[in-house]
């Protein structure tokens, strides 16, 4: 892959002491997730159970953002700031990863979940696909900011990948790079291109539009998120459908994804077949359950029948699969529309060498613990933040803490009609990056992070 003057390393090249470096930024906090856990919790359908959390809401004299109190923000990219490349920043900043960079600096690789007649911000120089074949670069992709660690000052900002379509959610790799991920399924044809559907991987630190390569063996589908098992190399994938699985991608290479692999669904071994709880409790809060993976045989999908493919075979359906985030040994992934309130369960799910196993580790029993969960990530402390993603009931989303014991709190309210997506935390733990969808903006929080 041409990386614009950079060049990712792959899993075999990644060295033991930045495997740990990655390992402490996201899977000690999980290890602590996994040690509470150990506590037995009543089910949250008969109870609901908040947190104090950091204490009530500070209006933000702003009107943008509140925070508790001993928490601030700062905005670092707004839609239309004047990148380093001379192009503007596009709308619809969603799903995003932090990555740290030498010489001090962090990146920030975001995406931009634009349709192809959206305004790309300005002339892309090279991109996936064009409009009508031969036209300009499709807007969707991402953006790239580099950061100063010490002081969150914005050093550089341009465009990292264009010519996609609904660049949704993703996931960082221990190797350093973001696997961006099309929520969006066509086929060439009318002012298409190419086919879409896919995975793109874009390297933390690239310098400018990298040469885009469809991942295509992990399959064409709504992709939303991705995660990587930093010690298999294997990747887990979510898919925004009512209908939709649970999928992982075992590479040939670990760590070399466009070598291809082979795809699997998740299928739970007692039968069970649809795990959303909108009817009936066909999954129990707190239960592990064994799963083994059904092969995918035809992972391009030209039908766009990919779930259908793995329910044939006994696959298990998800409500809405979006967030998802890797630990040590374990990964927790969200169901945006899954239980009784079609408001949101998130799965916990441990890869074992004797059998997977998937637990039902949190559902949405009131507005107030979450409302439509999407993507999601792990605060230092080991504590889930899941950011709302719901336009329905009220004017504002919440970024929503979930503690070890299952009890939901309030961790930020946005104040304007508009999603909140891409929670991350910078490699120390002290900031938490997140966008607002539309228009886009890219906040850096910080405060007195719970120990």
């Amino acid at each position: 892959m041409d990386t614009a003057g950079s060049k990712a390393l792959t899993f075999d090249q990644l060295s033991g002491t930045d495997r740990r470096a990655f390992l402490r930024a996201t899977g000690s906090a999980f290890a602590a997730l996994v040690a509470a856990k150990c506590m037995i919790r009543p089910a949250m359908a008969a109870t609901v159970r908040l947190a104090e959390g950091y204490g009530p809401m500070v209006p933000d004299p702003a009107g943008v953002l509140d925070l508790p109190a001993g928490f601030s923000y700062r905005v670092l990219s707004r839609l239309g700031d004047v990148m380093s490349d001379g192009g503007k920043v596009p709308d619809h900043g969603d799903g995003m990863g932090c990555f740290a960079l030498p010489g001090g600096k962090i990146a920030l690789v975001r995406n931009h979940e634009l349709m192809p007649n959206a305004d790309s911000g300005g002339e892309i120089a090279r991109g996936y696909d064009r409009q009508d074949g031969t036209g300009p670069v499709l807007p969707g992709g991402t953006t790239t900011i580099v950061l100063d660690a010490g002081t969150l000052a914005v050093e550089n900002q341009f465009r990292s990948l264009g010519g996609t379509i609904r660049n949704c959610a993703g996931g960082t790799t221990p190797w350093g790079s973001w696997l961006t991920c099309e929520e969006f399924v066509a086929k060439a044809g009318g002012r298409l291109g190419q086919d879409h559907g896919y995975i793109f991987e874009v390297p933390a630190g690239a310098t400018g539009p990298v040469d885009p390569v469809p991942l295509k063996a992990m399959g064409r589908f709504n992709h939303e998120a991705a995660c990587v098992d930093p010690a298999t190399g294997t990747v887990y994938l979510t898919e925004d459908r009512e209908d939709g699985l649970l999928y992982r991608f075992i590479p040939k290479v670990p760590g070399q994804l466009a070598e291809g692999g082979r795809l699997q669904a998740l299928a739970l071994q007692n039968g069970v077949t649809d795990s959303r709880n909108h009817d009936a409790a066909t999954v129990q809060l707190d239960e592990w359950l064994a799963v083994q993976w059904v092969d995918i045989d035809v992972p391009d999908s030209p039908e766009d029948d990919l779930r259908k493919q793995g329910a044939a075979k006994g696959a298990t359906l998800f409500a809405r699969g979006e967030g998802i985030h890797m630990g040590e040994g374990e990964l927790y992934f969200c169901c945006t529309s899954g239980g009784p309130l079609q408001r949101g369960q998130i799965f916990r799910l441990k890869p074992g060498a004797t059998g997977d196993r998937l637990q039902l580790f949190f559902e949405t029993a009131s507005l107030d613990q979450f409302n439509y969960g999407d993507n999601l990530t792990v605060a230092p402390n080991g504590h889930l933040v899941v950011c709302e993603d719901q336009y329905a009931d009220v004017v504002d989303n919440h970024l929503r803490g979930i503690t070890p014991a299952g009890e939901s709190y309030t961790l930020g309210r946005l104040r304007m009609q508009s999603e909140l997506a891409g929670a991350c935390f910078s490699p120390d733990g002290k900031t938490l990056f997140v966008n607002a969808f539309s228009p886009t903006t890219t906040f850096a929080i910080t405060g007195p992070w719970m120990a």
